[in-house]
């Protein structure tokens, strides 16, 4: 009996990769494609949510980014044997189709299959190209975008799919919203993969600002670093706030949907997360994302009246307060924005990605 096809997904090692190529992985195995995941360390912590029966293969991490002088010299040959293994490798088991969803670990799978010329693309979460994604935009059959628009080199077609969501959010798609009210109503607040530092100095503290009528009807759920943990978790104790603090939810769709109000950074998963879902939100881009990719991700709802968007420059803890209390004491104009966010959604955008990965197939 012959194989069943081979679909290769490369992807680098934070959730905004690796959610979108979980959802490719999964539709793929569905349609019967034998799936395989190239990552690094960091990729493979969030290949749990995978089907079981994609392999996951791990490369040597090779960054410029990290490590001290004798790292970075070492990173070309780190990168040439990869490269390497990965020619090797395919040509022992070649994919029908190679898809990079962008990081360093990428570059050993596209650049191996750009040697052996097979069907390749890659697919671009933010409004503005990653530099592996921007290396090997011309190089490759398709370039989908997750972000509308997003900026490409000058000569670059691209395919606008969508941000694949995991088949866990998408059971949550256009889930019921209950306005803000006179009852307990709950924040969900996170920061990406990981949680992030600014929003824990800066949401306790707005939280307990808020006018006493929302103040003791909230509950609170965020993500936080490990090292943040005891002190929010004190701050919302000492002002007399029922909150959860970790440093991630694996539930993320269910405390999406139960939410009236998201704060959040403006990563592309979040960012499509919350539009599927459709709920109010406040972004706040991370100011050091390369080429502020996160803002681009965010101008969507924004222009929508989805979302209300605050600089990390602006941001403070009286200026949070006042975004939070005008969402939460307007229930009207809550609901417009969870509507708005929906109408926004590409909940289609892994079967946009599957026909796109399919008509490389057909094309070659």
């Amino acid at each position: 009996m012959a194989k069943a096809p081979l679909l290769l997904i490369a992807a680098g090692g934070t959730g905004g990769h690796m959610f979108p190529a979980q959802a490719l992985a999964e539709a793929m195995v569905r349609k019967g494609w034998r799936v395989k995941l190239s990552t690094d360390a960091r990729g493979a912590r969030y290949t749990g949510g995978f089907p079981h029966v994609v392999q996951v293969e791990q490369v040597a991490s090779a960054t410029f980014a990290r490590g001290g002088a004798a790292a970075k010299l070492g990173v070309p040959f780190r990168i040439v044997g990869g490269v390497m293994g990965a020619v090797g490798q395919m040509l022992r088991d070649k994919p029908k189709v190679v898809v990079g969803f962008g990081g360093y670990p990428t570059i050993p799978a596209l650049a191996a299959a750009t040697i052996l010329r097979l069907p390749r693309m890659i697919h671009e979460q933010n409004g503005v190209l990653g530099r592996v994604n921007r290396a090997f935009a011309r190089r490759v059959n398709a370039v989908a975008c997750g972000t509308w628009p997003t900026a490409l080199p000058q000569g670059v077609e691209d395919t606008p799919t969508g941000n694949p969501v995991r088949g866990a959010v998408l059971e949550r798609a256009g889930a019921p919203y209950i306005p803000p009210g006179d009852y307990p109503m709950s924040l969900l607040v996170f920061g990406g993969s990981q949680g992030a530092r600014i929003l824990s100095d800066t949401v306790p503290a707005a939280v307990a600002a808020l006018p006493e009528p929302i103040r003791s009807n909230i509950r609170v759920a965020q993500q936080a670093r490990e090292e943040d943990l005891p002190r929010v978790a004190e701050a919302y104790a000492a002002a007399g706030i029922p909150a959860e603090v970790a440093p991630f939810f694996a539930d993320i769709p269910r405390r999406l949907s139960e939410a009236q109000l998201v704060v959040s950074r403006a990563g592309a998963s979040s960012v499509a997360d919350i539009s599927v879902v459709g709920r109010p939100s406040i972004l706040i881009p991370f100011a050091a994302a390369t080429a502020d990719h996160q803002t681009a991700n965010a101008r969507g709802l924004v222009e929508a009246q989805a979302a209300i968007l605050i600089p990390e420059s602006a941001l403070d803890a009286a200026t949070l307060s006042s975004h939070i209390a005008a969402v939460l004491s307007q229930p009207g104009a809550a609901l417009r924005m969870a509507q708005n966010a929906l109408q926004q959604s590409r909940p289609d955008a892994t079967e946009r990605l599957v026909a796109l990965v399919e008509s490389l197939v057909k094309d070659k």
